[in-house]
């Protein structure tokens, strides 16, 4: 097990507070990246719900802005990392189509959006490491 997938998982179990996907990916690695949990909170505020318009799904640009902040910058590493998200969510990188899917799949949402932190917090994690970052 990860600490940062564990405490994705336990943000995501939080009712009192609702972390959105994007703040549930940022937080766990807030202080490996350099900024504080409440900051991490923060700037990904408006990111959740895939930039609350159905855009980019917000765990994936949870995953860039900790990339971003590690300074890891490369289009291949990110090409990378869409490239990983799609193959498993057939083509689709966007909240309004990855919802649509789950739904028509007759599936909750909630459980639909957890495993997407999880699978982005996974994936950020192992890019970070093969970085050196942590």
């Amino acid at each position: 097990m990860s600490i940062y997938l564990d405490k994705a998982k336990e943000l995501r179990g939080i009712t009192d507070v609702h972390y959105n996907c994007a703040q549930s990916v940022l937080i766990p690695f807030a202080d490996a990246v350099g900024i504080s949990p409440d900051t991490a909170y923060r700037v990904a505020a408006d990111f959740g719900g895939g930039m609350k318009m159905g855009s980019v799904c917000g765990a994936v640009t949870g995953a860039l802005m900790v990339l971003g902040l590690a300074g890891i910058e490369d289009p291949s590493v990110l090409q990378k990392l869409y490239r990983r998200v799609k193959d498993k969510h057939e083509g689709y990188l966007d909240c309004q189509n990855l919802l649509r899917m789950n739904s028509e799949k007759g599936l909750p949402k909630k459980p639909h959006c957890d495993d997407m932190v999880y699978e982005l917090t996974e994936i950020t994690e192992e890019i970070l490491r093969e970085a050196g970052k942590i």
